[in-house]
């Protein structure tokens, strides 16, 4: 039936790459210990390089991976300082962006998990031979491949050993994988396992399709060395903020200690709304002229407005009394209209796992305030009570959906 040729090939299994970097390392006579992320990635590239040439790399690359699951010493003590090398550098840059995670467990954790997992499907008949290597078949879906015709897991075996320990571990009712489009086969399969083999219960499982970030003339690759570097890209980000700042005008009085931590803030801030910003399943082309235009939907423009409400608040004499008799004009009903919609947005942002409608929201009331910013007079003007309040409760709002997005609002900018 073919699953061996259309599976075994595929040359994006964590295996197969793993096993590239180690078969280099070793042909290289070099030691993991001396090596950085970027010449592990360096040696990945080059791996793929010569394997156009020489195919027969192909098998060196599977049989590193095969004595990496059967414990060979060289390659666990190669595989291990790589490991907490790329672990150091991933924990550096998840500082950068400020986040952190309660559990984090790599493929290896489920390594010991792994043999139950099989035992388990092959007990409840799931298991069948095909062709060398041993698969799950299902009625409106290709076969899954659970081991190798050299006996390794695959990607769906490590997946559903997963599954199952956070099952067992956490007890949740919805369970969302946040994973590239190109896995909405893989996924379904294992879902659809985890439930015939009983797991699942009246759990929910939910796959959000995420598109790829794309340069304009075409995609990323990392086999090719095509690609842009994060940590790149947030220095780029936070060497922009500070252009943007300079020119601001609630900026100004800023030490340049203070600025430096803004532009921080803005910097980091614009990459995260640049992504959440998009529909998750778009595919998204970097644009360093999008992610930091202050007059459009970006985050330095919300962050912007953010402070704008602070500076006003700063200026005025605001106790927050109940004011009275208030004839409003068209921009303050539409500013009015679009706060009490917040919680709404929120549910529906949730209930879809789909950030961009909050994002969308919160330009949308961006817009408005500076609209009515720019054509009425707040502090001294008609209403003045009133509009004080707006802008106080406009800021908690831009404020509290922005830190719903991971991103944090600086008071002066």
């Amino acid at each position: 039936m073919g699953y061996k040729t259309i599976s075994e090939n595929h040359l994006g299994d964590w295996g197969t790459q793993f096993g590239m970097i180690i078969a280099q390392i070793v042909r290289k006579g070099l030691k993991a210990e001396d090596l950085s992320v970027e010449n592990l990635e360096e040696l990945y590239i080059e791996f793929n390089r010569e394997m156009k040439e020489k195919p027969d790399l192909r098998d060196e690359a599977k049989d590193w991976f095969r004595k990496l699951e059967g414990g060979d010493p060289k390659a666990r003590k190669i595989w291990e300082v790589v490991r907490e090398t790329s672990v150091k550098e991933f924990e550096r840059i998840y500082k950068k962006l400020g986040v952190s995670f309660e559990n984090m467990h790599g493929e290896s954790f489920y390594e010991d998990k792994m043999p139950g997992i099989l035992g388990e499907i092959r007990t409840k008949g799931l298991a069948k031979k095909s062709e060398g290597v041993e698969i799950v078949e299902f009625s409106d879906m290709t076969p899954a491949m659970l081991v190798k015709s050299d006996g390794t897991s695959t990607y769906f075996t490590r997946d559903l050993a997963t599954v199952k320990y956070r099952i067992e571990t956490f007890k949740p009712d919805l369970m969302i994988y946040e994973v590239g489009s190109d896995q909405i086969l893989h996924l379904r399969q294992v879902f659809e396992t985890a439930k015939q083999m009983g797991w699942t219960g009246s759990r929910q499982f939910v796959h959000v399709p995420h598109g790829l970030i794309r340069f304009p003339e075409g995609k990323m690759s990392t086999r090719e060395g095509k690609i842009i570097k994060l940590e790149k890209v947030l220095e780029e980000a936070v060497k922009k903020a500070h252009e943007i700042i300079d020119k601001s005008e609630t900026g100004r009085g800023l030490s340049e200690e203070e600025k430096n931590k803004v532009a921080e803030v803005v910097g980091i801030g614009a990459i995260k709304y640049f992504d959440l910003m998009h529909h998750p399943k778009t595919d998204i082309i970097f644009d360093w002229e999008k992610i930091f235009v202050l007059q459009g939907n970006s985050a330095p423009y919300l962050q912007y407005s953010y402070a704008r409400t602070q500076s006003v608040l700063a200026k005025s004499e605001f106790q927050n009394p109940n004011p009275k008799n208030l004839d409003l004009n068209a921009e303050e009903l539409l500013i009015l209209r679009s706060l009490i919609r917040f919680s709404e947005v929120l549910v529906s942002s949730a209930i879809n796992f789909s950030p961009n409608l909050l994002t969308n929201y919160l330009f949308d009331l961006a817009q408005k305030y500076n609209n009515f910013y720019n054509q009425h007079r707040i502090i001294g003007g008609e209403n003045e009570i009133f509009r004080l309040m707006l802008t106080k409760e406009l800021g908690f709002v831009l404020k509290k959906g922005l830190t719903i997005l991971g991103i944090d609002t600086p008071v002066k900018m």
